[in-house]
């Protein structure tokens, strides 16, 4: 296959990147913006293959994203570009628009454009997969699980705007006939992650013998899924999944912040114990504004249509996480130095005077 990647230099994306060159014949355009989130080096394993391009440029850009269509004549468009922590939007919530909504409309009808005009065989055979996220769904309880046809209910400015970019790729599948497939997953985690995540940030917080920040009581809860899993089921979600359909991704691994704050720390007391015991940098700080207090995916449906299973546990991603973050300042420390050292995000401050809905970037 022909496969367009959006997103592709970020963590997920780049993840998705790396298994399609490696472990499949499929070609690869990955088109990206880099922002700051956007690393080429996490691509440094498969920048020199014959079956991989690498392209700036923004998916607001319709015109730019149909010549690029044009010129590629994908087979699929897997579009995971999109601005994606949840305190940056709280503090500059125009960006999330912008690409998660405007990007996602502009991308959407420049795929649109480039299907209607495949022949009957390649129209049948085209698919675009949107990625989402389980945070569409709002926050559950102590008991209960995200299913997909679980009415969304988003909290944060970032929910909000993946949740309006997964209406509109649906109403584009119902509207025009667009094939269209949404996945919506848990919280990913493992290598090549932006140090602005939990887990990042607290493994490189510890080894450095920093304060560890951890929200509220910590109580709050997530369902962990390794990044290279995630990717396999995406491909699986591309090639063998319904239009129409979404599908659930998730790892089956809930846990506490705090828990997964601890389990880091104790890992690292055995990997770098000169700087133990780690949990003694624990500090609890203001919870931020929203904070959902649990998520958890039933992944069923995709593991008994595509039989999909996860093949990390918490356990077993988390040590190989840490290992890869200690063995690798190669890829972090230069983030780390020039684009973002692990300061506070997410706290409300006043809206711009004169009722301006532009924001400034933090």
């Amino acid at each position: 296959m022909r496969i367009i990647v959006t997103g592709g230099a970020g963590f997920i994306g780049s993840a998705l990147c790396r298994h399609l060159i490696g472990a499949t014949e499929h070609h690869v355009l990955n088109i990206d913006k880099l922002t700051y989130a956007g690393t080429l080096t996490s691509l440094r394993d498969i920048e020199t293959s014959p079956r991989y391009r690498f392209v700036q440029a923004d998916i607001c850009d319709r015109a730019r994203m149909a010549a690029l269509m044009a010129e590629h004549k994908p087979d699929g468009v897997m579009h995971l570009a999109a601005e994606s922590h949840v305190d940056r939007s709280i503090n500059n919530s125009a960006a999330f628009i912008e690409t998660n909504v405007l990007g996602t409309h502009a991308l959407l009808e420049a795929a649109r454009g480039y299907w209607m005009g495949l022949g009957s065989a390649e129209r049948a055979a085209f698919r675009f997969l949107a990625v989402s996220t389980d945070e569409v769904y709002g926050s559950l309880g102590d008991t209960g699980l995200f299913r997909e046809d679980t009415p969304y209910d988003p909290r944060s400015p970032y929910s909000a705007s993946k949740a309006a970019s997964d209406h509109l790729a649906s109403a584009w599948h119902h509207t025009y006939g667009l094939p269209v497939l949404i996945s919506n997953c848990s919280n990913n985690y493992g290598p090549y992650h932006f140090p602005e995540k939990l887990i990042p940030l607290t493994i490189l917080h510890a080894a450095a013998g920093k304060p560890l920040p951890v929200y509220g009581k910590g109580l709050n809860v997530r369902d962990w899924l390794y990044v290279d899993d995630h990717a396999k089921a995406l491909l699986l979600i591309l090639t063998r999944g319904r239009p129409g359909e979404t599908y659930n991704v998730g790892g089956r691994n809930e846990r506490t912040n705090i828990a997964v704050v601890r389990r880091i720390c104790e890992i690292l007391d055995r990997m770098s114990p000169a700087g133990a015991p780690h949990e003694r940098l624990i500090t609890f700080v203001t919870d931020r504004p929203g904070h959902d207090l649990r998520y958890a995916i039933d992944a069923s449906k995709l593991e008994r249509e595509l039989g999909w299973r996860a093949e990390e546990s918490f356990d077993t991603g988390i040590e190989r996480t840490v290992r890869w973050y200690l063995d690798n300042d190669w890829w972090w420390k230069p983030l780390r130095e020039r684009v973002y050292g692990g300061e506070r995000l997410g706290l409300v401050t006043p809206a711009p005077a004169g009722g301006s809905a532009k924001e400034g970037k933090p």
